[in-house]
Formats: structure tokens, C-alpha cells, sequence
């Protein structure tokens, strides 16, 4: 069975949940018309007190930039991809190492593999990044090989060494729930035990994002499925070992926007109130 390391930064800290931003939700962001620069992105992340970033693996001609400003932040880097086959992850996993990222998400490629041959690919890929020892976890999402709650679950009931990326706002807004959903809750029991990494964003089961004011009655039960899964994760975490959360707000047209163009919620301010919420979060 193929084993894939868990995250650990080697610092023989307590297991933990660390926040991270990212980099996508940074897009478009800035002061009145000019967006921040790359360096004052990452001064507002540092400033704000998360510990990590997430996003695409920089451009060759961006990558010694970058590589300097995550050193001098001393943040974890975790990156995105989207693999169609094996071999899409093995050319991810190797620009991956010699970048020095700490662990690979996937969005798997594509919502009409199904069934025998969405069990196959996970497999592959599982296998692939437990043979490449680097931890790699595979999102909950809408539109991607993890698109159907119902479906999902029998995968990781096939592949018991999948650790999931957990996003409940994609099957909170594709099942249009209205909540508390007593059937849906022992799905989402399955998969809260495959906990590696969150993505925080709160859905109303009308929107994807939505702004905490707006959202306030489906916090608690965003809030109780990301303590779930952190239990659960704790459970076999050692020292050394994180959690990450990540602040994903993403631009329009995920973001929601006024007839006159403008965001209706201050992204950052939101990205803020979701950290928020993460720390609160006690087990």
C-alpha cells in the first residue's frame, strides 16, 4: 500500500493547525486602484500573521524572487495542481522538489472520470507521490474528478491512503444544502477522516463564498466540520507534524460583485475574519 508522508516541518513542535493565505485570493488586491506588489503581498500576509502560502509554482523567471521572500518570511509553501494522468503529477512533483515546496494539492482532472477509472488515476497518483516522499493531498471540489459527495466517498473507501484537501463549500453550494442536514453529515464524517488541509471558505448553499456576515448561520457548521477533522487528524499526527488552513477568497466571480462592478465584501479584511475563525477552533 502506498504510505504518503505526512507534513512536518522537523521542528518537534506539538501537532498543530497553521494558517496560511492564498495566493490566488491576493489577486486584484491593493489600495484604491493600484494593486499591492509581490513584495507588499507578502509584508500584509507576514503582517497579519499567517505562516504559510499557497499557489502555482512561480514562473522560472519569478522563481529565485519568490524563493528569497519565503525564505525571509520563514513561510511553508504548498502548491496547486491539476493533473489529468500520472505522469502530469510526476512533472509537478519533480518542479515541485527543486523548488522546495513543502506539499502538493491537487484539483484532479475531471469530473467525467468516473467510477473504476477515477479509483485507478487516484490510486496512480497516490502512489506516485508516496514513491516521490512528498505529502500530497487531493481537494474536495466542484468541476474535478471529487465533484460528487456520493462518489467521493466510495473513492476513498478504495483508496484508504488518500489525504484529502477539505473544501465542504463546493458540496454545501453543488447540493444547494440547506442546513443542519442530518443525511449528509455521516458523508461528510468519511471524508473528514482523510483530513491533511482545509480550505476555508464559507457557502450558504447558495453562493460559493459568501461573506461571514451574510454566512453567519452556516459558520457553525463550517466551524464544526473543520474541529472534526482536525480530531481526526490529530490522531495519528506526530510531532512536527501541521495542519494547514488556508484562507482561500477567491476573486470575482467567486467574489460577488455590485452592478457597478465593485467586490460587495473587502476581500482582505474577510481573508482576516476567516483566520479568525480558524483560530478559534479548539480540540
Amino acid at each position: 500500500m502506498a504510505c504518503v508522508p505526512r507534513l512536518n516541518d522537523g521542528s518537534g513542535k506539538p501537532p498543530r493547525l497553521e494558517i496560511h493565505q492564498s495566493w490566488w485570493a491576493m489577486t486584484g488586491l491593493g489600495e484604491g486602484d493600484r494593486e499591492w506588489t509581490l513584495e507588499e503581498k507578502f509584508e500584509h500576509i507576514a503582517k497579519a500573521g499567517f505562516t504559510g502560502i499557497v499557489a502555482r509554482l512561480p514562473a522560472p523567471d519569478q522563481a529565485e524572487r519568490w524563493r528569497k521572500l519565503l525564505d525571509d518570511y520563514g513561510f511553508a509553501f504548498g502548491i496547486h495542481s491539476f493533473p489529468y494522468h500520472r505522469s502530469d503529477l510526476e512533472a509537478a512533483i519533480k518542479e515541485a522538489k527543486n523548488f522546495g515546496a513543502d506539499y502538493i494539492n491537487s484539483q484532479v482532472a475531471d469530473s467525467f472520470v468516473t467510477d473504476s477509472a477515477a479509483v485507478s488515476l487516484l490510486r496512480d497518483l497516490v502512489d506516485a507521490a508516496s514513491k516521490a516522499g512528498i505529502p500530497y493531498f487531493v481537494e474536495t471540489h466542484r468541476g474535478r474528478i471529487t465533484q460528487d459527495l456520493l462518489r467521493t466517498v466510495q473513492y476513498v473507501r478504495d483508496v484508504p491512503d488518500i489525504r484529502l484537501t477539505i473544501d465542504f463549500s463546493h458540496y454545501v453550494v453543488a447540493g444547494e444544502l440547506i442546513l443542519p442536514n442530518e443525511k449528509v453529515e455521516a458523508y461528510f464524517d468519511v471524508l473528514l477522516k482523510q483530513t491533511a488541509c482545509f480550505h476555508g471558505r464559507i457557502s450558504n448553499g447558495q453562493q460559493i463564498q459568501v461573506d461571514t456576515e451574510i454566512g453567519s448561520d452556516y459558520i457553525p457548521f463550517f466551524l464544526n466540520w473543520w474541529k472534526k477533522g482536525m480530531n481526526y487528524w490529530l490522531q495519528n499526527a506526530a510531532p512536527g507534524d501541521y495542519l494547514p488552513f488556508v484562507c482561500e477568497l477567491g476573486p470575482p466571480p467567486y467574489a460577488i460583485k455590485t452592478g457597478a462592478g465593485q467586490e460587495i465584501s473587502d476581500r482582505w479584511t474577510q481573508a482576516l475574519e476567516l483566520k479568525k475563525l480558524a483560530e478559534s477552533i479548539r480540540v
